[in-house]
């Protein structure tokens, strides 16, 4: 536990009921604290874009992590590792193929194996907005969103005169869980301090049978942004952050014992220009990811295992990046257009025995570089029907610094080379309100073409057949895929539905067999593949104060000429009645998974691999909530109500270290929950 952060909720809550008489609050800014609904799933707020707001509390229990946030959006599950740290899967696609940016700045996180994947840093609870994209439908944010573009971001406070603003929850729940989170922004017409900060920690878990799954966490972050705004179309920001935590991992063969975050980044904004040059936009950023893996820490190494005696890995990843834009606004069109920037430094080192990893030297493998060009605007053709486009190209840069490769340390036939690669993307679409009835159509054309990331060049233990290592051999992954979707909208009824159908030519995909002692070994080659499916959902309301909701996703994959493709998640419905009285609030969750039984044995990603067909299964979860006053809210809930005993699909297989059985079995989920939250804001 770092110092910064007190240890019981209690000394926290008194805290601020000391604090709260004290408060000075200067006005009555929109974007002051409030406090507000129950978070059970999102609606898009735009075609193919959905936003909503991660400091608003969620059912089921809160999110420790951005992966797990994301679930609240259909067509979003997560690679489940047990308590935290999930990996984020979008209509079946994984890693790279999602954009994941927090502030504007990408951190891809350093192992190889993706127990430290980019949002395991990220506390979903700090930041003010999550927006998603889904498809290849912006070239704003990056290159190679196949899947889609995930932004965390926070907003910029603005001050009429000088004063105070505290945010601030406490949550304690079953299996030891409990959270702080502290939001204090202090400031006046011409700047502003904002610190961000929480913390985090779970004990192991039991599922419905009450076989404890080993599955604890502690971790904590903060964050300091100091502003100036000299006036109120003009922003530089300065922001620091760190970060550091541990997690158990029950289908692992080692746990992480370190997740050490160092971030800085500057942000410079000019709006409301003359002419019809609208703003100025420019930001730069340094993230490092310090991650350490052990299998002594948080448990006993495994005489039977393939790693019998102590040792540990240390990674480090360095990602630097800046990105300059530009947007002007004409009668009748806008368009936004600029450069990115991004360099990536790996290095490692590892050691057996306690702690000896230290006197290792570090050894680079890896560096990175991409820069791009972009553009992106919408043109208003008539009253009701606007054509939104978009291209940029991107030129990327690997360099393979290993000396040795493989499990043998065999000389590494690639070592010094550098791969370069141009790659073009693009999209449009096209979108109509119709003027007869409150509803919005669309449809759009993407494609884009995606570098290999460093696990997938780096990770597997082999190539393609020909090919010395992956290195040399995988291609870049091309996806051309059609988005369309339908979207109405009245005083009592919202609904929505979209669909996609794409084309995946070079799709990386990785395959797993037995490498005897040596565990588990994967392969990597590049096949072309087809996926489709869709999301809709519905919201009525009834009468003041009660929502009826729906939702429904569903995606499937095949390899062209090879049957299915692996990891795609079953089909998933949500069912949600909520009620958000002056005082009081309730609502209920009702999530009913298939079976999946188009699976691919043996193959997948990185990560995970198909493990056989998957049963389905239902749960409930209940929350109700008492607003004290416009400071203090109380609410709380219980998870898997029915205390069901059920995994997830896209599921890690558990770890010989914890008693699974050799042959591969899933983690089961948490079973009954319950979990209770306090909120404080002034």
């Amino acid at each position: 536990m770092h110092p910064c952060f007190l240890r019981r909720p209690l000394a926290i809550a008194v805290a601020f009921a000391c604090a709260t008489p004290a408060i000075a609050h200067a006005d009555a800014s929109p974007d002051a604290a409030t406090l507000d609904r129950v978070v059970v799933t999102a609606a898009p707020v735009s075609p193919l874009t959905y936003e909503t707001d991660p400091t608003l509390p969620r059912q089921p229990v809160p999110a420790s992590d951005g992966a797990d946030y994301l679930k609240t959006i259909p067509g979003f599950t997560a690679l489940r590792n047990g308590g935290t740290n999930g990996d984020p899967v979008l209509r079946g696609m994984f890693g790279s193929r999602l954009n994941l940016l927090t502030n504007d700045s990408s951190m891809p996180g350093a192992c190889p194996a993706r127990m430290d994947n980019p949002l395991s840093y990220v506390a979903p609870e700090t930041y003010d907005r999550l927006v998603v994209v889904k498809g290849p439908q912006t070239v704003l944010w990056g290159p190679g969103a196949s899947a889609g573009t995930v932004r965390f971001e926070r907003d910029t406070p603005r001050f009429d005169a000088p004063g105070l603003r505290v945010d601030g929850s406490l949550l304690g729940g079953s299996h030891g869980r409990n959270d702080q989170v502290l939001d204090a922004t202090a400031g006046a017409s011409r700047g502003y301090a904002r610190l961000s900060a929480n913390r985090s920690e779970a004990d192991d878990y039991e599922d419905g049978d009450g076989r404890r799954v080993p599955s604890a966490w502690k971790k904590w972050n903060a964050d300091l942004a100091l502003g100036w705004t000299p006036d109120a179309d003009t922003l530089l920001e300065f922001n620091a952050g760190i970060g550091d935590g541990e997690a158990r991992y029950a289908g692992r063969g080692m746990d992480g014992s370190m997740f050490r975050r160092d971030s800085a980044s500057l942000r410079f904004e000019k709006r409301d220009l003359p002419g019809v040059l609208e703003s100025v936009e420019a930001s730069m950023f340094r993230n490092q990811a310090d991650h350490l893996m052990d299998n002594y820490t948080l448990r006993e190494p495994n005489p039977m295992s393939a790693m019998p005696m102590p040792m540990a890995a240390n990674v480090e990843r360095r990602t630097d990046g800046g990105r300059t834009a530009l947007s002007a606004k004409g009668d009748g069109w806008e368009l936004t257009g600029g450069v990115d920037m991004q360099r990536s430094r790996h290095r490692q080192r590892s050691a057996m025995g306690r702690g000896t990893y230290r006197a290792e030297p570090w050894e680079t493998d890896a560096r990175f570089e991409t820069r791009g060009a972009f553009a992106e605007g919408t043109w208003h053709v008539a009253e009701q029907q606007r054509l939104v486009a978009g291209a940029r190209v991107d030129r990327a840069e690997v360099q393979d610094r290993r000396a040795t490769a493989g499990m043998m340390g065999m000389p590494n036939p690639t070592a010094g080379l550098t791969r370069k690669e141009t790659l073009p993307g693009g999209f449009v679409r096209f979108e109509h309100d119709v003027a007869v009835v409150p509803v919005t159509w669309y449809a759009g054309v993407g494609h884009t073409e995606r570098m290999p990331d460093y696990w997938e060049l780096f990770s597997a233990d082999r190539g393609p057949m020909g090919a010395p290592n992956a290195f040399a051999g995988i291609a870049p992954e091309q996806t051309t895929q059609l988005d369309i979707g339908l979207q109405y909208r009245s005083a009592r009824l919202d609904a929505w539905v979209s669909a996609y159908a794409g084309r995946i030519d070079d799709y990386i995909l990785f395959s797993y067999m037995s490498g005897g002692m040596m565990g588990m070994m994967s392969s990597v080659a590049n096949v072309d593949a087809r996926v489709r499916g869709a999301e809709a959902g519905v919201e009525v309301r009834p009468r003041e104060g009660w929502k009826l909701g729906a939702t429904l996703a569903h995606a499937w994959g095949e390899v062209r000429h090879g049957g299915a493709l692996p990891q795609m998640p079953p089909l998933e419905a949500r069912l949600t009645a909520a009620y958000e009285g002056p005082r009081w609030s309730a609502g209920v969750l009702l999530r009913a998974v298939t079976g999946q039984d188009r699976v691919a044995l043996d193959q997948g990603n990185v990560v995970g691999r198909d493990l056989g067909p998957s049963a389905g299964f239902v749960t409930l979860a209940l929350n109700g909530g008492y607003r004290f006053n416009d400071q203090v809210r109380l609410i709380a809930g219980i998870d898997n109500v029915f205390d069901r005993t059920y995994s997830e699909h896209l599921n890690l297989s558990g770890s010989a270290d914890f008693g699974y059985p050799a042959d591969p079995v899933r983690i089961n989920e948490p079973g009954r929950t319950a979990w209770v939250k306090l909120q404080l804001a002034y």
